[in-house]
């Protein structure tokens, strides 16, 4: 019996318990943060365009490094997760348009990087940077975590509980 799919689109943050497939396609200069669980089978992703935090005139906050992480933090325990023990990948910034002046992706790389080391949320694996769009599914029923650059094969970029495979 297959998963549900749980889209995750620009600015969006999403969890889901013990079962489904949270995905992120089409991603370039964005990042996205999938963050899993492997003890209480507790898997969120964010899909972040900006880097920093939103302007206080901002309706859609999550569109930020800072929002949308701390959303991430705030969903998973909502969805039944004490702090702690949660790891994250991370995938996109990538330069699909190839401009030479452009910045940013490697300010949402670090926004995103800083922001989860300030929080002591360990990064296990990343495919981030380049200029080839790229997609992440985060399964969380296993807690594995592949992802595709352009239109290659999906890849396993990270399995909760082993060595980081990248």
């Amino acid at each position: 019996m297959g998963q549900e799919a749980i889209e995750v689109s620009t600015g969006q943050v999403k969890a889901a318990v013990e079962k489904g497939i949270l995905r992120s396609t089409a991603i370039g200069s964005c990042i996205v943060v999938a963050a899993y669980n492997f003890k209480n089978k507790i898997g969120a992703m964010a899909h972040i365009m900006l880097p920093g935090s939103a302007p206080e005139d901002t309706a859609e906050k999550t569109k930020y490094a800072a929002d949308a992480i701390d959303e991430l933090i705030n969903i998973m325990p909502e969805a039944g997760l004490e702090k702690g023990d949660t790891q994250v990948c991370l995938v996109g910034a990538a330069n699909v348009l190839e401009r030479e002046d452009d910045t940013i992706c490697e300010a949402n790389i670090e926004s995103v990087t800083n922001i989860l080391k300030e929080k002591d949320i360990p990064v296990r694996a990343s495919v981030i940077g380049g200029t080839e769009r790229k997609s992440v599914f985060l399964n969380v029923q296993n807690g594995c975590v592949s992802c595709a650059n352009g239109d290659d094969k999906e890849k396993i970029l990270w399995q909760a509980g082993q060595e980081q495979f990248n």
